[in-house]
């Protein structure tokens, strides 16, 4: 990084709390919000005024429920019709709809009119939160940015992603999985020569990523993933919700399951709870006027958070069990357990990955909230050219298995998932058909043995087969994933060497180009929306604070008998009339604020000069 030049940032883009950090003269450091916080809520909510984002969106979410939308990590790269999208509609306080292209929308009431936006959109706006939170802390604009993805995010997913990211403004040199940011930041001040296996389990609010990596001081090798996108904190919460809904129709009678506020009222309640439970054993649940003005009154343990979630907890260890057998490795193999994400402060988690790896201590050195944007910081600073810090090398892998579809409707393997970045490899398939003189090659990844049960990446055709009988023909199929996780797929008949080529970069499911224009044109309305609202609220605040001032200034004067009470009387006056004007005018222009407030500095500059 040349001298002067606003360093690159990393963002840790959550499903449930966002965070940002920094590389700086040799130290990373997590920046806070605008409220001394150092994780900001992924939450974004529209009223008929403005729009919120983080902490003053959660704070409202109770009496604006319907707009208040959080969990769009969740709906990235997904249609409407996912499975997983459909169980959890219903549990949402918001709308989500199908739009003409079968992709989910947030359909949200902003400034009096109905809009739809892309979760793309919505994480858009928390990016654009944490790029500027970042601009506050550094003093400059911030342009590139290293932001983390779950290291098992299929391509449509990751593409999502890097949409989100053009919307928002950033350049994203890179997206790094959120497992390997947690071991970079753990390994990255170990200073060890001796080299390390590391697993990292990474459980947020909404992902879980396990990760098996091997660390040599700054080199660090993925050697194997695996992970569930749909898992995570959020879904304890959906199902205490759940349960206590169950709870409140048994004992009063009343299905609240309809009552958007309601429910997130309960939700609120129910995430407190289970938060308090890392460190207690009963917590109450209490929830002030839940429905019809009546209070809801209850409890719960740790002992029936056990119960109501056993098989979620249980879920959490399958995919250790499968990131060990793909590595080739055994729990004594193992030289540290790494815990990223909120929810691995849960005890029933930690004493579950404890009894697996035979009551060994877990390594808690670094803060689950905060590794994975510590660590996408380091990696920013490294990859551009930071010279305060070491360099940082990592070989990373494929989360999932590449290949093509066959006859049958079956996926033939080509790339097994998690093989090394650089990857390439090669197969040959013979013709079906007698004297065809040409294949359709459709590029799917997943780990389902039915093509139409995995992603389909892509399709191409090969013309100018040499015609022959079927199973003479020979059509060898080449797939080359470079580092960055591009992939790219050439088919050639041997016999004529007619050879065709797709470079994947997953279109399919991806924001046209002219939605993703139309996204930033729209964002950047919005930032000067944000940025108008914010001086209106400077010019108000500035204001208020000046009358106060002027009042505490002639209650002085009168004290100290140095103006004549006649005098003080008006002062006093226009501060009073002043304080009228602001409780009548809350929509007043930021040219009316300032018009009042440089009137009101002559009357103290008049006072004083007296």
């Amino acid at each position: 990084m040349a001298e002067n030049q606003t360093p690159a940032i990393g963002i840790d883009l959550g499903t449930t709390n966002s965070c940002v950090a920094v590389v700086r003269n040799g130290r990373v450091e997590v920046i806070a919000n605008d409220m001394g916080h150092r994780i900001t809520p992924s939450c974004v909510a529209f009223t008929d005024e403005e729009r919120l984002i983080g902490d003053a969106a959660k704070a409202q979410a109770v009496h604006n429920a319907d707009n208040t939308i959080f969990d769009a990590k969740r709906l990235m790269g997904r249609k409407y019709d996912d499975e997983n999208i459909q169980k959890r509609i219903e549990l949402w306080p918001f709308n989500v709809v199908e739009s003409s292209s079968g992709d989910p929308r947030f359909r949200v009431e902003y400034k009096n009119e109905t809009k739809d936006f892309s979760p793309e959109e919505i994480s858009a706006m928390i990016l654009q939160k944490m790029k500027t939170i970042a601009e506050t802390y550094i003093g400059s604009p911030v342009k590139d940015a290293v932001v983390t993805v779950p290291a098992y995010f299929n391509d449509s997913q990751r593409q999502a992603t890097m949409d989100a990211g053009k919307i928002a403004g950033l350049n994203i040199v890179s997206l790094l999985n959120e497992p390997t940011a947690a071991a970079i930041a753990y390994g990255f001040d170990q200073k060890k020569d001796l080299k390390q296996n590391i697993l990292v389990f990474d459980l947020g609010g909404g992902t879980f990523d396990v990760a098996i990596l091997s660390m040599t001081e700054n080199d660090f090798e993925v050697i194997a993933t695996s992970g569930d996108t749909f898992l995570g904190g959020s879904d304890i919460d959906e199902r205490l919700v759940e349960h206590f809904s169950k709870e409140i129709k048994k004992k009063q009678k009343m299905d609240i399951k309809d009552d958007s506020k309601a429910l997130s009222k309960l939700r609120i309640a129910c995430e407190r709870a289970k938060r308090n439970l890392s460190s207690s054993k009963k917590e109450p649940i209490l929830v002030d006027s839940l429905f019809d003005g009546n209070d809801f009154k209850s409890s719960l343990n740790r002992a029936r958070l056990m119960e109501l979630c056993s098989d979620l907890f249980k879920k959490t260890m399958e995919p250790v069990d499968a990131a060990l057998t793909s590595a080739k490795m055994t729990i004594d193999d193992i030289d540290e357990i790494v815990l990223a994400g909120g929810s691995t402060r849960i005890p029933k988690i930690q004493e579950l990955l404890k009894e697996k790896f035979n009551n060994r201590k877990l390594n808690q050195s670094i803060n689950p909230d905060e590794a994975v944007a510590y660590g996408a910081a380091l990696h920013a600073a490294s990859k551009t050219g930071d010279k305060t810090i070491e360099n940082i090398k990592f070989v990373d892998v494929t989360p999932m298995t590449l290949g093509i579809n066959v006859l049958g409707n079956l996926m033939s393997r080509i790339i097994p998932r998690n093989s090394k970045l650089p990857a390439t490899r090669k197969k040959k398939f013979v013709t079906t058909v007698d004297y065809q003189t040409g294949v359709d090659i459709k590029v799917y990844e997943g780990e389902r043995l039915s093509s139409d049960e995995n992603n389909l990446l892509g399709e191409f055709s090969l013309e100018n087969i040499q015609p022959a009988k079927k199973g003479v023909p020979q059509i060898e199929v080449t797939f080359v994933v470079d580092k960055n996780g591009i992939l790219t797929v050439t088919a050639e008949d041997t016999a004529t060497g007619s050879n065709e080529e797709i470079v994947i970069r997953c279109n399919k499911g991806r924001l046209p180009k002219h939605e993703v224009e139309r996204m930033i044109t729209e964002a950047k309305e919005f930032q000067k929306d944000d940025e108008k609202r914010e001086k209106l609220t400077a010019a108000r605040h500035e204001l208020e604070t000046l009358c106060v001032e002027l009042k505490d200034l002639i209650s002085e004067q009168r004290d100290q008998d140095l103006l004549e009470n006649d005098e003080l009387d008006q002062f006093m006056d226009v501060c009073s009339e002043t304080e009228e004007w602001l409780a009548e005018n809350e929509q007043a222009t930021e040219e009316e604020y300032r018009s009042r407030y440089d009137a009101l500095l002559e009357v103290k500059e008049r006072m004083l000069s007296n």
